[in-house]
């Protein structure tokens, strides 16, 4: 049995993997956590679990924490993590390059899953992006994401990690290559061209279409999460597997046997 932790136990996504976890017989949910201040602190769910803001209280007793909270709260609880040799699940989006950087680092020492998207059907789409960008590497591609108005980052990382699958199969720079949003008298598409356009409303949980289009015809990948708990499937998944992983910096993929 997997011992973990769940980091941000009261956002969207944590109150939905704690209540997978607590049906899963093969996980034993032993610390929850939330940030400093937060009126749940010292509350506790189904009358067992207490919510502290306290990682190191009980990092020696899990295996694994899982943690879907903000960039900033994420680094702090990996330098734990770290420092006290567990593995951890992270997928909270909207790191920069230079946290990305240091979560690399860190996956020297420990094994970590980082992954914008936890959903075993969005990780399958992952898979048909780069298949179908490289037998149609002339074909215009836009992606079109999303999600709920509470959302703070923007584009998703399931869109940015789209558009890294797609640079990456037709070697192109990412960063040269992405037009988000158009606006004004931008002139004729360019070639090569990544289009990633945002849209955000009401309590949508998560949509990304993937156009692939050419003089004639088109062809639209579409991704639609019906429920938060898909990705918290996926993110108690995702701590099975990585339990007793050596160190290394893993996703979905090699969660999925996609690789």
């Amino acid at each position: 049995m997997v011992k973990i932790a769940i980091c941000g136990v009261c956002g969207k996504m944590g109150s939905r993997i704690f209540n997978i976890a607590l049906q899963d017989k093969d996980v034993e949910i032993v610390g929850l956590t939330e940030v400093k201040n937060h009126v749940n602190i010292g509350k506790k769910l189904e009358n067992k679990y207490e919510i502290t803001d306290n990682l190191t209280k009980f990092i020696n007793k899990i295996d694994v924490v899982i943690d879907f909270t903000t960039t900033e709260s994420t680094l702090e609880n990996l330098n734990i993590v770290n420092n006290n040799r567990k593995s951890i699940v992270i997928g909270t989006t909207g790191f920069n390059d230079n946290e990305i950087k240091l979560i690399k680092d860190y996956a020297k020492n420990i094994a970590i899953v980082l992954s914008p998207n936890m959903s075993i059907g969005v990780n399958i789409l992952f898979k048909l992006v780069d298949e179908i960008t490289k037998i149609v590497p002339d074909y215009d591609i836009e992606i079109i994401e999303s999600h709920h108005n509470q959302k703070k980052d923007a584009p998703s990382g399931t869109a940015k990690k789209i558009a890294e699958i797609i640079a990456n199969r037709l070697n192109l720079d990412l960063k040269q290559s992405v037009s988000y949003g158009r606006t004004g008298l931008i002139g004729p598409r360019k070639n090569n061209e990544i289009g990633i356009h945002s849209i955000r409303g009401g309590d949508i949980v998560g949509e990304h279409t993937v156009i692939f289009t050419t003089t004639g015809e088109r062809l639209e990948l579409i991704h639609r999460a019906h429920s938060r708990d898909t990705f918290a499937t996926g993110a108690i998944k995702a701590a099975k597997w990585v339990y007793n992983k050596k160190p290394g910096l893993y996703d979905m993929l090699d969660v999925l046997g996609l690789k």
